[in-house]
């Protein structure tokens, strides 16, 4: 599939995936996507970052090639490594045969693709390139991506540069554990992506959960809405609404109950100590502010 003209367009072809973007964020997409540059992507976790290249994937018709960022993450494990058994094993075969002098050992055979090469490798479809949780990786890994981002290239000393034929569409996610090197976000359009309104978090509840009712969708999000601003360890993320949503819904729930609340916390929150904070009157109380302001919304 082509790639969207307009900032509308990229909005429905976000929306065709089920992700639901302000106007802001669609511009962003747009502008990376036809400047091809990479697009960073900051914010809380849960806020929907990673579904952003995934949904691109889907929706250009690219394979998805994600790099999942760890301390600890060295080049090996992130663009290529030599199959050192294969290779030993060819030098030998050859010395057999007696022609070891001709033996190229570090031919494209013998590389093993790791997420970085696979990405622009001009052998393979175009990809939408998903480096994610960046923050969570070393600084010093960060400079093995300067090439790739701002060339689409990787050079390996002993095989020459992989060029990409078609540039990947890149999308960066971090979390904010840590700041991001200025050499990666110069190369990069940056977009901080917040949890969303309550409206487009509604959105969102009947693209994914559409077998919620209106009314608890609604209770639904207003109870979310209002925990977050609550003084808790770890906010619940647009995953953990939608999960919510469908526990409420295998529990035969129309409305939202104390009862009810309390026994599925540990859906919602991830942390003993948020839930014991939350449980009980504290939930009482979020339940009848979330079904007030949607009386004011809905009615009666």
């Amino acid at each position: 599939m082509s790639l969207p003209t307009s900032v509308a367009e990229t909005e429905a072809l976000l929306a065709a995936g089920g992700y639901v973007a302000d106007t802001a964020l669609a511009t962003t997409v747009f502008l990376a996507l036809s400047m091809q540059r990479p697009l960073f992507l900051e914010g809380e976790p849960g806020t929907g970052k990673t579904e952003i290249a995934k949904v691109l994937a889907q929706g250009l018709g690219r394979r998805l090639v994600r790099l999942q960022c760890y301390d600890g993450l060295d080049l090996a494990a992130a663009a290529y490594e030599w199959d050192h058994a294969r290779q030993l094993m060819a030098i030998r075969l050859a010395e057999a045969r007696g022609d070891a002098a001709s033996t190229d050992i570090y031919a494209r055979s013998f590389l093993q693709s790791r997420p970085l090469l696979s990405a622009i490798d001009p052998d393979q479809p175009p990809a939408v390139l998903l480096i994610d949780e960046l923050d969570r990786a070393d600084e010093p890994f960060e400079a093995f991506l300067l090439e790739v981002l701002a060339d689409f290239q990787l050079t390996i000393p002993e095989f020459g540069t992989v060029h990409a034929a078609v540039p990947p569409v890149v999308v960066l996610t971090s979390n904010r554990t840590r700041e991001v090197h200025d050499a990666i976000r110069r190369r990069c359009l940056y977009q901080w992506v917040d949890y969303p309104t309550a409206l487009r978090e509604r959105e969102i509840l009947a693209r994914k959960a559409p077998n919620v009712s209106a009314r608890l969708s609604a209770e639904i999000v207003a109870f979310v809405q209002r925990l977050r601003q609550e003084d808790i360890f770890k906010l619940p993320g647009v995953a953990e609404t939608i999960d919510w949503a469908g526990a409420l819904t295998h529990l035969d729930q129309t409305e939202l109950a104390p009862g009810a609340v309390d026994e599925t916390l540990g859906v919602l929150l991830k942390y003993q100590d948020d839930i014991a904070k939350i449980r009980g009157a504290e939930a009482a109380k979020l339940v009848d502010e979330a079904k007030a302001a949607v009386r004011n919304t809905l009615g009666a």
